[in-house]
C-alpha cells in the first residue's frame, strides 16, 4: 500500500488481516487494544516503503547527516500524528466509521511513549518532525527506556511514582535492528603498551560490557516522501545466561550480565540522590552515546576510505550536556581504533560536534565526580584529562590566563568534571535557545568562554510543530484558519499573519470563541472523568502546565489562588469572573520541595473546591500524569497561559508557544521566549509583570533582597504565608508546609526566596486583575486571542530547524520521490 493510491477497501482489508493474523480473531471479537495494534500495523505498512526509499536516497546521494543526541524524546502518540502527516486521515476515518468503530477511542489505546519528561524532550520530538518535513537527513538517537520517567498518580494529594509500562503491549511502530548492535564497555582498567613505532597503545581490560541493540521508529514528514529515523538503543547481555554459575547454585551470578543490561535502560533519569543512582545515570549517558558514535563511524567507513571527510558527512548534535560524552568517545575511537594522532583527532572532533545549552542556572550545569567517572569510564577519563590539560595550556599560552584563574574555566576542578565546559571546548557551535537566554550565557553564566570563543556562540529560538499542536490537537481551529487563509500555514506558519484581516469581524470573533468554548467543554469532560471535579467551562481557564521546578513558580500561582480565596471569604461581594486554575506537572522523584508544592496545590484545591460559600467562583484542578496526549487537550482549551518563571531563569519555554498558537493570552514575566512572544503580538495583547532579568541578576549580585520587608508590610502576603503553617489547609498536620514558609523567608541555609516569589507577588496580583477586567469585554478578549494565534508564526520548529540546518549543521535538503 502507498499513501497516494490508498483506498478505503485496501486499508480495511489490511486491518482485518492484521486482526486475524496477529490475534486469531475477527473484528467483532477484537478488543480496542487489538484493533489499535491492527490499525497501527496497517499504517506502518504504508510508511515502510517510503522509509526504505528514504534511506536508499540517502545511500545514493550520500548527504551530510545530523545525529541528534538526546536523553529525551517526548514523542507523543504515533498513530494520529502518522496518519495526519501521511495525509490518509480521511481514508482511515472512513474505514473506522464503516466498521462502527470510533477512531478517537482507538487512538486512545496507544500509550504515550515514556521517552521524555519536559520541554527538552518535546523540543527534540518537534525537531525530528520538522527535519523530516523539510527533507533534511537526520537521525534522532536516544535510549529505549522500558519504563520511562514514571506514571504519576496523586494519592491523598501527594505525587506517587508508578512504573510507566508503555511497552507492555509492544510498540507496533518500532523495528529491531539486531545487525547494528555494538558492544559498550564499563569499569575495568587501561593498560598502556608501547608499539614498535613508539606510539602508546591503550588496552581496556577486565571490563564489564553490554550489547547495545537499536530499535528504529519512523519519523514521517508532512505531505512528502521523507521518513527519517528515531534510533533508540536497548541493552542486552553479551551472554544472557551463565549455565556454569547456575549449575553451581550461584543463581544471581548466572543472570548478572542480563540484570546489568536491564538496569541501564530501565528508567529515564534514575533518582541520583545516592551514589548508585549517579553511577546508573552516567552509565546511561555513555551507553547511548558510545553505541551511536560507534555505529555512525562504522557506517561512515563503509562508504568512505578517508577519515578526514568525517565533518563533511556527519554532525553530532549534543542536546544539553547529557550526551556530551560524544566528544571524548569520538576521540577514543579516532585515537585507539583509527590510529590518528591527537591533533588530527581533535581537529575532526571539534568540527563534527555541536552543542545546545538549555539552562541558565549555573547550579544545573552537569558535573560528575572524578572518582565515579574515572572508575566507570577509565579510558574516557584519560581522554578528558588530556583535553583539560591541553585546554589549560591553550588558555595560558594564547590568552595569558594566570594559573590561579584557570580554576574558573577548567574542565576538571574541585574533584568534578564540568560537562558544559567540555561541550563548549569540544564543539564548533554553542547555541542558546532564545535571544535573552543566549545573552545571559554570553554575559553571565559562560562569559569567560564567550570571551575566548566569541564566534562559537549563537542563538536559535526554540519552536514547536504546528502539525501536532494545532492541526492534530485542535482540528476545529485548524479548519477555521484554513477556510480563511488556505492550508499553506501547515508548513509555513508565518502565513497565520493573514488572520489579522479577520480579528475585528464580529462573526469571526464569535466563531473563534465558539471553537475555544467547545475545547473548554472537552477539557471539562476530561477533568470530570479523570479527576472527579466539576468545572465551569464558562469560567476563565487559567492554566500552568510544565515540569515542576521552583524557578517556574507554580508556588506563586497557588499562593495567589490562596489570596483570591481569602478575598472571597472576607468580602461577600468580591467581584471576580469565575476562574478555573488548572495545574499539570511532574516533579523529579528526588525533588522533595517540588513534591511538597504539588501536595500544597492539592490541599488548597480540597478546601476551595468543597466550599459552597464562594459560589464556585474559584476551582483548582491538578491534572494527574501530565503528558503529550492530555497536553493536546489542555493547550487548545486555555484562555490564560501562565508563563511566570523568575526573569533570567527560563531558557526559552515551548509551552508558551503552544498556548499562543491555540489562542491563549500570555500572563508572564519578560523571560525566555516570552520576550519574543510579546514582540510579535504586542504588550497590549499580553499581561506582563514582574522584575526584569537585569533586576533579578542585580539582586543576585548584591544580595540586597530581604523578603521579611515584604512580609512585614503586606498584610495579604502575610496572611497567605501564615496559612501555610497554621493548619488552614492541613489541619491534621499544621507543620507540613513549614519548609515552604521557611524557604521563602529564611532560606534554610540558602538565600531566602531565591526565585523572588514575594518580590513579584504584588505585580503578579495586579496583572491577574487586568486579566479579569479584559475578559469581561468579550470583543476585546476575542481579538486578543485571535491576534495571539495570528502572530505565532515565528515559533514554528520549521523555522528553528532551517536555522540549525543552514547556520550550524550545513545540511542540504535531500528530497525523496517514491513515485519515480
Amino acid at each position: 500500500m502507498t499513501r497516494w493510491d490508498l483506498t478505503a477497501e485496501e486499508f480495511k482489508e489490511a486491518v482485518l488481516e492484521n486482526i486475524k493474523n496477529q490475534f486469531r480473531r475477527t473484528i467483532d471479537q477484537a478488543t480496542k487494544e487489538q484493533i489499535f495494534q491492527a490499525v497501527a500495523l496497517a499504517v506502518k505498512d504504508i510508511i515502510v516503503d517510503e522509509w526504505i526509499e528514504t534511506h536508499k536516497t540517502y545511500e545514493t546521494k550520500d548527504p551530510k547527516t545530523v545525529y541528534y543526541l538526546s536523553m529525551e524524546f517526548l514523542m507523543g502518540r504515533a498513530l494520529g500524528n502518522s496518519i495526519l502527516n501521511l495525509r490518509v486521515y480521511d481514508v482511515v476515518k472512513e474505514v473506522m466509521d464503516a466498521l462502527d468503530i470510533d477512531l478517537n477511542i482507538i487512538e486512545d489505546q496507544e500509550p504515550d511513549p515514556g521517552l521524555g519528561n519536559g520541554g527538552l524532550g518535546r523540543l527534540a520530538a518537534c525537531f525530528l518532525d520538522s527535519l523530516a518535513t523539510l527533507d533534511y537527513p537526520a537521525y534522532g538517537c536516544g535510549i529505549r527506556y522500558r519504563y520511562g520517567i514514571f506514571e504519576q498518580q496523586i494519592v491523598d494529594g501527594y505525587q506517587v511514582e508508578r512504573p510507566d509500562e508503555w511497552l507492555k503491549n509492544g510498540n507496533p511502530f518500532e523495528i529491531k535492528r539486531e545487525e547494528y548492535g555494538v558492544e559498550v564497555k564499563f569499569l575495568g582498567s587501561v593498560r598502556v603498551v608501547k608499539e614498535p613505532n613508539g606510539r602508546d597503545k591503550f588496552i581496556h581490560e577486565n571490563y564489564q560490557s553490554v550489547r547495545a541493540v537499536p530499535y528504529d521508529i519512523p519519523i514521517v514528514g508532512y505531505n512528502n516522501y521523507t521518513v527519517n529515523t528515531l534510533r533508540l538503543w536497548d541493552a542486552e547481555a553479551i551472554r544472557k545466561f551463565d549455565l556454569e554459575s547456575f549449575d553451581r547454585g550461584e543463581y544471581h551470578k548466572a543472570v548478572e550480565q542480563e540484570n546489568l543490561a536491564k538496569t541501564i535502560v530501565e528508567v529515564l533519569y534514575p533518582n541520583d540522590n545516592h551514589y548508585q543512582g549517579k553511577e546508573l545515570r552516567l552509565k546511561q549517558q555513555y551507553f547511548f552515546v558510545s553505541a551511536t558514535v560507534q555505529q555512525v563511524l562504522r557506517k561512515f567507513k563503509q562508504k568512505h576510505t578517508h577519515i578526514g571527510l568525517l565533518p563533511e558527512k556527519v554532525v553530532f548534535h549534543i542536546n544539553d550536556t547529557h550526551p556530551s560524552l560524544a566528544i571524548p568517545e569520538l576521540m577514543r575511537l579516532l585515537l585507539d581504533e583509527e590510529g590518528l594522532e591527537w591533533d588530527e583527532a581533535w581537529a575532526l572532533t571539534t568540527k563534527t560536534c555541536a552543542y545546545t545549552n538549555h539552562t541558565i542556572m549555573s547550579e544545573a550545569l552537569e558535573k560528575w565526580p572524578v572518582e565515579l567517572f574515572s572508575r566507570l569510564l577509565p579510558r574516557i577519563y584519560m581522554i578528558v584529562e588530556e583535553i583539560n590539560r591541553r585546554f589549560n595550556h591553550f588558555l595560558i599560552k594564547d590568552y595569558m590566563v594566570k594559573k590561579e584563574h584557570l580554576h574558573r574555566m577548567a574542565i576538571i576542578a574541585d574533584g568534578d568534571i564540568r560537562m558544559a565546559y567540555m561541550s563548549i571546548v569540544g564543539s564548533y557551535s554553542v547555541n542558546g535557545v532564545a535571544r535573552l537566554h543566549t545573552e545571559i550565557i554570553k554575559q553571565e553564566v559562560l562569559k569567560d568562554f564567550y570571551q575566548v570563543y566569541p564566534n562559537k556562540f549563537n542563538s536559535k529560538t526554540n519552536g514547536i510543530t504546528q502539525r501536532r499542536f494545532l492541526l492534530l490537537a485542535n482540528p476545529a481551529l485548524a479548519t477555521f484558519i484554513t477556510e480563511r487563509i488556505g492550508s499553506g500555514w501547515v508548513t509555513d506558519l508565518p502565513q497565520l499573519k493573514g488572520l489579522e484581516t479577520y480579528v475585528d469581524r464580529e462573526e469571526d470573533q464569535k466563531l473563534f470563541m465558539a471553537i475555544k468554548q467547545h475545547n473548554k467543554e472537552r477539557l471539562a469532560d476530561y477533568i470530570k472523568e479523570h479527576e472527579g471535579i466539576n468545572v465551569d467551562p464558562h469560567s476563565i481557564f487559567d492554566i500552568q502546565v510544565k515540569r515542576l521546578h521552583e524557578y517556574k513558580r507554580q508556588l506563586m500561582n497557588i499562593l495567589h489562588v490562596m489570596y483570591l480565596y481569602n478575598q472571597l471569604k472576607e468580602h461577600s461581594d468580591y467581584d471576580m469572573v469565575p476562574r478555573t486554575f488548572i495545574f499539570g506537572a511532574k516533579a523529579a522523584p528526588g525533588y522533595r520541595r517540588a513534591k511538597l508544592i504539588i501536595k500544597l496545590i492539592n490541599s488548597v484545591a480540597d478546601v476551595i473546591n468543597n466550599d459552597p460559600n464562594i459560589h464556585h467562583k474559584i476551582k483548582v484542578v491538578f491534572i494527574e500524569n501530565y503528558c503529550v496526549s492530555n497536553a493536546q487537550i489542555i493547550f487548545s482549551a486555555a484562555d490564560v497561559s501562565e508563563q511566570i518563571s523568575t526573569a533570567s531563569k527560563e531558557a526559552s519555554g515551548t509551552g508558551n508557544m503552544k498556548f499562543m498558537l491555540n489562542g491563549a493570552v500570555t500572563l508572564g514575566t519578560m523571560d525566555g521566549a516570552n520576550i519574543e512572544i510579546v514582540e510579535e503580538v504586542g504588550e497590549e495583547n499580553s499581561f506582563i509583570f514582574g522584575m526584569s532579568s537585569q533586576e533579578v541578576i542585580r539582586f543576585q549580585h548584591t544580595g540586597a533582597y530581604n523578603p521579611w520587608d515584604i512580609y512585614n508590610k503586606n498584610k495579604d502576603i502575610r496572611k497567605v504565608l501564615i496559612q501555610l503553617i497554621n493548619g488552614y489547609y492541613m489541619p491534621d498536620d499544621p507543620d507540613l508546609f513549614r519548609e515552604i514558609y521557611d524557604a521563602l523567608l529564611d532560606g534554610e541555609g540558602q538565600p531566602p526566596d531565591p526565585y523572588y516569589i514575594l518580590k513579584d507577588f504584588e505585580s503578579y496580583k495586579e496583572a491577574q486583575k487586568k486579566v479579569d477586567e479584559a475578559y469581561r469585554d468579550k470583543k476585546r478578549w476575542a481579538k486578543m486571542a485571535m491576534l495571539n494565534t495570528a502572530n505565532s508564526g515565528k515559533f514554528s520548529s520549521d523555522r528553528t530547524i532551517e536555522q540549525y540546518a543552514t547556520e550550524i549543521w550545513g545540511l542540504q535538503k535531500t528530497p525523496v520521490d517514491i513515485r519515480k
